[in-house]
């Protein structure tokens, strides 16, 4: 299973995604730890395993890196019937500690787009996950003086953002949501009478697709973060 490690950055008529640092540790052979290496399963096991863990922790432990590695250690246990080398589990925190300090690295265009647009609107960042991991990766990123709030939420959902609304005292009408996920991003507004711009990523965490295809007035998609100068007055 391929982990995203992304920060989202959304607002009002506005927004940008920084790149995903990820790598992978499903489908892979998680080994005995025997001189031969004797697989205790498959990586398409590993895969699957690690993804029913993932979803079943959701509600305990949110979304991040810090939570996706609880879940590794965890189905790591369980496969292996708990027999899983230490060496393994220190391996599995190294890399989710490797994870939370990787340089951010922005997407091309991004800072073109947020500095057209800064003055115009009002830009926001609506994520989800670990709050310190994701106020560390807006401090790298070196654009979070260019936004007018920043909000890390435990899950994006219609309701968080109709608290999110009421806060900043906007209108439903008002608010612009752009981001990668169909079920996070796009479909929670929607449902709130705002507009969505879906812009695809390369990649898309399975817990995050949506077999549907979305028809809505208020709904659009676009290449590219600078595509959305186009769609707005």
């Amino acid at each position: 299973m391929t982990y995203c490690n992304k920060l989202i950055y959304n607002g009002r008529n506005t927004g940008d995604r920084l790149r995903c640092r990820r790598h992978t540790l499903g489908k892979r052979n998680l080994f005995s730890g025997d001189g031969a290496k004797t697989p205790y399963v498959d990586g398409e096991t590993v895969s699957a395993e690690l993804f029913r863990t993932e979803s079943r922790n959701m509600p305990l432990y949110g979304y991040g890196v810090k939570a996706y590695i609880l879940s590794v250690l965890e189905t790591a246990i369980r496969i292996t019937g708990g027999k899983v080398p230490a060496s393994v589990l220190e391996q599995i925190l190294a890399l989710g500690k490797e994870q939370l300090t990787k340089p951010v690295e922005l997407l091309d265009g991004v800072e073109e787009t947020l500095n057209a647009l800064v003055g115009r609107y009002r830009l926001i960042v609506v994520t989800k996950g670990d709050l310190l991991d994701q106020e560390q990766k807006l401090r790298r990123s070196g654009i979070e003086h260019l936004f007018h709030h920043v909000e890390i939420m435990s899950d994006k959902t219609d309701r968080e953002y109709r608290l999110l609304l009421k806060h900043l005292d906007i209108r439903p009408e008002e608010f612009l949501m752009i981001g990668n996920s169909v079920r996070s991003d796009i479909l929670p507004p929607l449902e709130l009478g705002s507009y969505a711009v879906h812009i695809p990523y390369h990649t898309t965490w399975e817990h995050e697709k949506v077999d549907e295809p979305v028809v809505n007035p208020r709904f659009f998609t676009v290449d590219s973060l600078w595509d959305i100068i186009s769609l707005l007055p």
